[in-house]
């Protein structure tokens, strides 16, 4: 279920929009996109019970820029090439900027990436890679995920975690991620440095 779903668009820009649901309401995802390229996203606020924007399979260049997140679970980036995330805040959020793949065989890749100027508010999970992503741990195989995560940046990302980790890379076993560069990252647990942790 989706507020706004964007399916098989190009040359789109989405400006000054508010998306508000209660924290509670499940799969309640704000924007969704997918097969869709050269969309622009700007000077929006969202807040649901699940994805504030959800990046699905078969997009390219997409700009996201001012966007005001929370509740939610963050930015999700699925399957995907060449997007940029500017000057975006997270408050009170399940995670911040987040790359989520299915734990099961799969083709397809996430690069080239940029998050920037991402200020995070007591959010659980800041930044966070998952290739292992099966709630529920339902119908999920033990291979891992055959998503390919490479080129990721993310620069001046600072603020609060709500956990003691606050940069999590939970990698597939079977294509590990490469090309992931953290510059100028700042974030603290109540007022104390914080733990970052890899895998693959």
């Amino acid at each position: 279920m989706f507020h706004i779903l964007l399916d098989g668009c190009h040359d789109v820009e989405l400006q000054g929009v508010k998306v508000s649901a209660p924290q509670s309401s499940p799969n309640t995802d704000g924007i969704h996109l997918q097969s869709s390229s050269d969309v622009t996203i700007l000077n929006s606020q969202i807040g649901t019970g699940d994805d504030c924007l959800s990046i699905g399979p078969g997009n390219s260049n997409l700009s996201i820029e001012n966007i005001v997140c929370g509740p939610g679970h963050g930015i999700s980036i699925g399957i995907y090439k060449s997007q940029t995330v500017r000057r975006a805040a997270f408050s009170k959020t399940q995670n911040g900027v987040r790359v989520k793949t299915w734990a099961r065989p799969s083709n397809g890749f996430v690069r080239n990436v940029l998050f920037q100027h991402v200020v995070m508010n007591n959010v659980e999970n800041p930044i966070i890679i998952d290739q292992n992503y099966c709630p529920g741990s339902g119908n999920c195989p033990e291979e891992g995920s055959g998503i390919r995560v490479s080129e990721i940046t993310y620069q001046d990302v600072q603020g609060t975690s709500a956990t003691e980790v606050a940069v999590k890379f939970d990698c597939s076993k079977i294509n590990p991620c490469n090309g992931i560069t953290l510059l100028d990252v700042k974030l603290s647990y109540k007022n104390q440095g914080v733990w970052s942790t890899t895998t693959n």
